[in-house]
C-alpha cells in the first residue's frame, strides 16, 4: 500500500487500540454484531487495560495524513491472566486489526513484518496469536510461519518460532 507507514504504539493510540480490539472480534457473515461493550469484559478488556506496561510493544499503521488505518500489539501473560492465544510467560500473544476500508491493501502484512521484526531484535523466541480458523487472516499468519497447536472454544492457537535475522 502507498503512503502508508508504520510507528510505535503512543499514549495518545490507546482509544483506537479499543477500537482495533472491537475491530479484531471475528463474526461470520450474517451473524448478528457483538455489542461494542464486549471489549470491557475480563477477557477481553486484558488486551488493551493499562497498556504500555514493561514489555507492551506495537505499531500503528497510518497514512499521508496520518489517520489510523490498524494496529498490532504484543504483550505478555502470565498462567493466571492468560489471553486466548496463551503459550507461556515467555511468548507474547500477538493482537492485530485493520479498519475494514484499509483492508485488502497490504496493511495487514506491513504491521505483521513489523512486529515480528521488533520480536527477533528483542530475542523474543516465539509469537503466538488466536484466531477463529473461518477468519481470512489464517491465511496471513499461515503466510508469516504461524502453525496451528491446538483448539481453545471456537478460536485456534498459533504459535510462529523466531530465528534471529543476523
Amino acid at each position: 500500500m502507498t503512503g502508508c507507514q508504520l510507528r510505535l504504539i503512543e499514549a495518545e493510540d490507546i482509544p483506537f487500540l479499543w477500537e482495533m480490539l472491537y475491530a479484531s472480534l471475528f463474526t461470520k457473515e450474517g451473524d448478528e454484531p457483538l455489542e461494542p461493550d464486549i471489549i470491557h469484559s475480563p477477557e477481553l478488556s486484558k488486551y488493551v487495560e493499562g497498556w504500555g506496561r514493561e514489555g507492551d510493544f506495537g505499531f500503528i499503521a497510518v497514512d499521508g495524513q496520518g489517520s489510523r488505518l490498524g494496529a498490532v500489539t504484543l504483550r505478555f501473560y502470565s498462567d493466571h491472566s492468560a489471553g486466548y492465544g496463551y503459550v507461556n510467560a515467555a511468548t507474547p500473544e500477538l493482537g492485530m486489526a485493520v479498519i475494514e476500508e484499509a483492508r485488502g491493501r497490504g496493511v495487514g502484512t506491513l504491521l505483521m513484518q513489523a512486529a515480528l521484526e521488533e520480536a527477533r531484535k528483542r530475542e523474543i523466541e516465539a509469537v503466538s496469536l488466536s484466531v477463529d480458523p473461518d477468519n481470512a487472516a489464517i491465511r496471513l499468519y499461515r503466510r508469516f510461519g504461524f502453525e496451528e497447536r491446538e483448539m481453545c472454544g471456537t478460536s485456534v492457537t498459533m504459535l510462529c518460532t523466531l530465528h534471529p535475522t543476523s
